[in-house]
């Protein structure tokens, strides 16, 4: 009988899933908007604020897990649900959950990754970090270079510990998500 994902512990999943990072591949832009199509067709309209392209996949020539992650921001709480609930109705895989935030999977196997992988971020609007985040390194190369240099030195070591791994770049994203923040104001406090 085959192991279900949902079972398995966090080392058991780190072991199955490493960390590895490779060269930037212009298909993940493609990937990103094939899974927005299918997103924005499961998704309620009026439960929908924004779908964004976030993560180092999303930055042109940076080296990345080639792991699509996505942002999806809804416009309440119960949207946030609902929006869970379809996405888990449709094979993606519920890994972790607090009061509102939602984090799903696609593209996880039983035995190992898929062609295409996929990190659904879900949120309740204005919870988007991210996106200044992902806006400043894409117009600020030497940070850029900085940040790519920093996870190629945490992949070595951190290769089946996904938790460190994000923990060892926490101060680093959030020094330049608050640079950006100031920089870019209120962004993205509506609707794009």
């Amino acid at each position: 009988m085959e192991n279900r994902l949902e079972n398995m512990t966090k080392e058991q999943l780190w072991k199955l899933f490493p960390i590895f990072l490779t060269k930037h591949n212009p298909e993940w832009e493609d990937w990103y908007k094939e899974e927005e199509v299918i997103l924005k067709s499961l998704i309620p309209q009026q439960d929908l604020i924004r779908i964004s392209h976030i993560g180092s996949t999303s930055i042109d020539k940076l080296w990345a897990k080639p792991i699509i992650d996505i942002l999806i921001e809804t416009s309440d709480k119960a949207a946030l649900n609902r929006v869970c609930d379809i996405l888990v109705q449709n094979k993606y895989l519920l890994m972790a959950k607090t009061a509102e935030r939602y984090s799903l999977n696609k593209g996880y196997t039983p035995k190992g990754f898929d062609d295409k992988v996929f990190h659904i971020h879900l949120r309740i609007k204005g919870d988007n970090d991210e996106l200044y985040f992902r806006d400043y390194l894409a117009t600020h190369d030497n940070v850029a270079w900085e940040y790519e240099k920093l996870k190629l030195k945490l992949w070595r070591k951190y290769t089946y510990d996904r938790d460190a791994y994000t923990a060892a770049k926490t101060d680093f994203v959030v020094k330049y998500t608050n640079i950006a923040k100031q920089l870019y104001k209120n962004r993205y406090n509506t609707k794009n």
